[in-house]
């Protein structure tokens, strides 16, 4: 109740002052969610970025629920549940510290929780910032949450987070043959969705398991617009530290899909690129970082290559940027070994890579994704919360 009267003295003064009401995500509407839990067990995906007014939502439900309901278990995704654990590196079960509430990975021997992992939960909730990209694991960690749920017809409450990157949409569309953790839905690289949006997405279209729907509340966020700047009170997870970092993300997240180092093993990932065998005057030299990647890819060599930590497009961050890759792959010398498998999970088809390979331009590439986008675009104007 405390917070409730101060966030509505702070709504009255702001009005009083003609100033912009600022971004409330799902979690800050306590009393929308504790209306949900009353008398429920409950078990809750989370990471550093599950906060409410600067403190873990974990540590604040733990210290209200008493007698009117109970925190039983964390579910903890890539990076874990405090959100230190490196770029690939697998989640183990714990405890935590603070609450003493076992944790449960979800980026370790299993994916998807189990029945086991569920059995006495009466509802889930999920909160964890997402930046807007369908290679970004969080929202492959909500699906298998959802899938999971529906089966054991347990309900799921998603506490909804503004996306940085929600301002536009791009990329070519998963081709089902590229299924995998990287990508599970037929969206594009960057999808214009909050996660809430996207969890009603998945549901609607059927696209968990034998077409099966979870239960599904969504608390959204306040004052949010997709074309509205908001900074993230936290970095979403260790390779992605700033804001610009989070811009450039989608673009740049192809190099992991190459030979080329895509910045990990710095403190600017995703904000430089390189490789010992191409031109360039900018250097870097990858090293192990705790908490960020301590084995890098070219680790330990030195890489010429492209400093972007100043770059900000003209007209602003509104379109997938191919720059890069194709530059990267004209200038590279031993161009068939230039691209890994992994760019085509990336990408989420094999058209891509050809493309660049074929000598295809930028904008010949992005002229082929349109048809694509724009049944996209349509068939999502029916899960949007936001304008």
């Amino acid at each position: 109740m405390r917070y409730t009267l101060l966030a509505y003295l702070f709504f009255l003064l702001s009005s009083c002052n003609g100033q912009e009401q600022p971004v409330q995500p799902g979690a800050a509407q306590l009393e929308k969610l504790l209306s949900e839990t009353e008398g429920k067990n409950i078990a809750i995906v989370a990471n550093q970025s599950t906060l409410l007014n600067g403190n873990h939502l974990v540590d604040t439900l733990y210290r209200l629920s008493r007698d009117r309901f109970s925190v039983r278990k964390i579910f903890a995704p890539e990076h874990g549940f405090r959100g230190d654990v490196d770029d690939g590196v697998a989640v183990s079960d714990d405890i935590d510290k603070e609450t003493g509430i076992p944790v449960i990975s979800l980026y370790g021997r299993n994916k998807k929780p189990n029945k086991d992992q569920l059995q006495g939960i009466d509802m889930v909730i999920f909160d964890i910032q997402d930046v807007g990209v369908r290679f970004y694991t969080f929202i492959s960690t909500l699906h298998y949450v959802m899938e999971a749920c529906a089966e054991e017809r347990i309900p799921v409450v998603i506490l909804d987070r503004p996306n940085p990157n929600g301002n536009y949409v791009d990329g070519p569309l998963l081709e089902p043959e590229f299924h995998s953790f990287v990508g599970m839905h037929p969206i594009p690289v960057v999808h214009g969705l909050t996660i809430g949006e996207l969890a009603m997405m998945i549901n609607g279209e059927r696209w968990l398991e034998g077409g099966i729907r979870c239960e599904l509340k969504v608390i959204p966020c306040l004052n949010y617009s997709r074309h509205r700047v908001y900074k993230l009170p936290v970095k979403p997870s260790p390779n992605l530290p700033n804001e610009h970092t989070i811009k450039i993300y989608p673009s740049t997240c192809f190099f992991e899909g190459t030979i080329i180092s895509e910045g990990r093993g710095t403190q600017w990932p995703f904000e430089v690129y390189g490789h010992p065998e191409l031109p360039g005057e900018f250097s870097f030299t990858p090293v192990g970082i705790p908490g960020m990647s301590m084995y890098p890819k070219l680790k330990g060599e030195t890489c010429y290559g492209e400093d972007l930590r100043s770059y900000v497009p003209e007209g602003g961050w509104n379109r997938l940027e191919l720059k890069w890759v194709i530059d990267a792959y004209n200038n590279f010398p031993r161009k068939e070994d230039f691209f890994t498998p992994y760019f085509d999970k990336l990408a989420g088809t094999a058209r891509l890579r050809k493309q660049i390979e074929e000598g295809w331009t930028m904008e010949e590439i992005r002229e082929s994704w349109q048809a694509d986008l724009d049944a996209y675009k349509a068939m999502r104007t029916k899960y949007l919360i936001y304008e």
